[in-house]
């Protein structure tokens, strides 16, 4: 990855939660997810309901991407499906929050209060990225996420499990050979809508599952949906 610095300060540095939960730092030197003047001064204009991605040069085009990304809003989902070629991604509110997947440019005719409260708790967002071990979420903003995948959850448990993460830390949202295994293995009944073994869900500051009121992720006001490729 490039070397590269962000042109408002970076949240606070990333920390292990546990090493149960295979948490570990990031390092915001080792970034390609910066954001410039000189790339807002140079980016095209991106009109509302639209993003932009500078990672999409001429060489990124031509390879397969790795994931594709939806944000909802409860049951609607909002905008088109983001593709991601580059090996890590930046999913934020506004500029100069980042520099990827601006959550921001994404208009909706009519915005519940609650919604919009939680927008605005978005913030620095998250970082996904695709490393050796699997894909890990970065939590850059100032309030907690909350993360669901095949691979997190006990196998042939029927609870649903989401984690919490806090601000500043990381988590491993998706194990590739462990997918792969609990693909052969496990009951593929899924108690929280459709199954999908290759994707996560994510929520921005509401949680959702058994230990929260809101049973489904439907209910949270704004949450991404990672449609992994499972090719490495």
């Amino acid at each position: 990855m490039r070397s590269s610095s962000f042109a408002e300060s970076p949240p606070p540095p990333y920390s292990r939660l546990s090493p149960n939960d295979e948490q570990k730092p990031l390092d915001l030197s080792d970034s390609t997810l910066s954001y410039t003047e000189t790339e807002a001064t140079n980016s095209p204009c991106v009109t509302p309901g639209e993003f932009s991605d500078a990672s999409l040069s001429p060489d990124t085009t031509h390879r397969s991407h790795w994931c594709s990304v939806a944000y909802w809003e409860h049951r609607t989902r909002v905008g088109r499906l983001y593709p991601v070629y580059e090996q890590s991604v930046s999913i934020f509110y506004d500029l100069p929050q980042g520099n990827g997947f601006c959550l921001g440019q994404l208009n909706l005719d009519h915005r519940s209060e609650t919604v919009r409260r939680t927008r605005s708790k978005i913030g620095y967002g998250i970082l996904l990225s695709k490393e050796p071990d699997g894909v890990w979420a970065y939590n850059r903003s100032e309030h907690p996420i909350f993360v669901n995948s095949p691979t997190l959850d006990i196998p042939n448990c029927r609870t649903l499990m989401v984690r919490k993460v806090l601000p500043g830390y990381s988590i491993k949202v998706f194990d590739y050979e462990k997918s792969c295994l609990l693909q052969h293995t496990t009951d593929l009944e899924y108690p929280d809508g459709p199954y999908d073994p290759n994707s996560v869900r994510i929520s921005f500051a509401k949680g959702w599952g058994p230990n929260y009121s809101r049973q489904f992720i439907t209910s949270c006001p704004c949450w991404l949906e990672v449609l992994l490729r499972n090719n490495r």
